[in-house]
């Protein structure tokens, strides 16, 4: 397999040029820094309400972990609802799964609006039960759908087999309303529509400090009234808030495309995103020309300080998948690539306005691009006051001193790695978080 991102490859028909880099001191409304998912969507609000925007990126639009991504578009991240449920109750559920299906509404509207080309197939997603342990868990996840009136289809092991070619998942549970997309075309199509709105895009551009109102960057600097800032793998050198973010290590490849028989054996009823109960999961899902793309890694190199990107680990997922999907025996993978997610200590957005200068907001460890966007768009619509009072409430759940099993200090002692793991599998499979002791609004 070649070490190259799929995604990459499928930018040699985009005409759109690369923006230039930063050169010499301007000045905007609002200057936002990152232009992924996140910052794509806060860039693209303010620039239709009119406000003379500047976006920056060390990268290209969507360069970073939003175009090495899956492209599933999900409301399910790293927290299936049942584990949401528990944590926060029957309303906390409904308001945190309410984000990121509005994320997808989003996205979806600004492709049919602007109609370009993403690669975008409707896919329902199914979430497959391993054993014992993962039967109990589609269970909880079917009883919470069913308390909270959401749709879904369960499904046994025997029944398993009129939807996925498969005998090797003990049960599952699929529901609608999903889809994937190649999300480096999305944020390039993005990309245009800002630049025909009349934003003003700089790539290639790293963003040094923030001093004041005034973003300075590696040749130039943006005074703004406004500081949106949804950058990914954050430097202790560029801000404080770095400690809030972490980071797990993934691997994806992509096939060849799939034989008509292939696909048809895989997927009898139709095109599904599908990802397991482990622990460390194996997650998969067709494109529209039908290849199949793959996602995984192993419990040590997930949570590693140091990246791997040799072939070995995603080798490796992919045999156990052809282990359990017997149809792709034959299928050859092609290309692969690592990348590394930002993620929070339990897993959920850090959404909130810097309280020593709060025309600084900040889009940090938002995982799944739902998330991100729909983050990306909120925090955007309370910097232009268009936001609705209730949904102040995000600021609540996302703020940066929400609590936690294990708090920053003691990274000092433990180390940033073992925080994390302990952090993130208290909040998965224990924490409960009462709206009374809930964190105030920082907004």
């Amino acid at each position: 397999m070649l070490e190259q991102n799929w995604w990459y490859t499928s930018l040699l028909n985009v005409r759109d040029p690369l923006q230039p880099p930063l050169r010499g001191d301007h000045e905007a409304d609002v200057v936002i820094i990152g232009a992924g998912a996140a910052g794509l969507a806060a860039a693209l609000r303010c620039t239709e309400r009119g406000k003379q925007v500047i976006l920056l990126d060390r990268n290209i639009c969507g360069g970073s972990s939003t175009g090495k991504s899956a492209g599933f578009l999900t409301p399910d991240s790293e927290l299936e609802l049942s584990q949401i449920e528990r944590r926060f109750g029957l309303q906390g559920a409904r308001d945190l799964w309410d984000a990121p299906v509005r994320g997808i509404q989003r996205m979806l509207e600004l492709v049919g609006r602007h109609h370009f080309p993403c690669d975008l197939v409707k896919e329902d997603s199914l979430f497959l039960g391993v054993g014992s342990g993962g039967s109990r868990e589609v269970r909880e996840e079917s009883e919470a759908r069913k308390r909270l009136g959401f749709p879904y289809r369960s499904y046994d092991a025997g029944t398993l087999r009129s939807i996925l070619g498969s005998s090797a998942y003990s049960c599952g549970v699929r529901y609608p309303d999903c889809y994937g997309i190649d999300a480096l075309l999305y944020s390039q199509g993005v990309k245009r529509a800002l630049l025909d709105g009349g934003a003003t895009i700089h790539e290639s551009t790293s963003v040094r400090s923030i001093e004041g109102h005034t973003v300075r960057t590696h040749m130039g600097s943006v005074t703004a009234k406004e500081i949106i800032f949804c950058a990914d793998k954050l430097r202790p050198s560029l801000s404080k808030y770095s400690t809030n973010v972490y980071h797990a290590q993934t691997f994806l490849s992509i096939s060849e495309p799939l034989s008509d028989r292939e696909y048809r054996t895989l997927f009898p009823d139709e095109p599904l995103q599908c990802w397991d109960s482990r622990l460390i999961y194996t997650y998969f899902r067709p494109t529209g020309d039908h290849r199949l793309l793959v996602g995984g890694g192993t419990l040590w190199s997930t949570y590693a300080a140091n990246d791997t990107t040799g072939p070995a680990i995603i080798e490796q997922v992919i045999r156990k998948l052809k282990r359990a999907l017997p149809c792709l025996d034959g299928v050859r993978f092609i290309e692969y690539w690592p990348g590394r997610i930002d993620m929070t200590r339990d897993l959920l957005p850090t959404v909130f306005r810097d309280p020593e200068a709060p025309w600084v907001h900040y889009v940090l460890g938002c995982v799944g691009l739902p998330w991100a966007t729909f983050c990306g768009d909120l925090v955007a619509r309370m910097v232009l006051g268009d936001a609705q009072p209730e949904e102040r409430k995000y600021y609540r759940y996302f703020s940066n001193d929400r609590g936690f099993l294990v708090p920053i200090w003691l990274e000092r002692v433990m180390g940033k790695k073992l925080v994390f793991t302990l952090n993130n599998w208290w909040a998965k499979y224990h924490q409960v978080t009462r709206p009374a002791q809930g964190p105030r609004a920082s907004s």
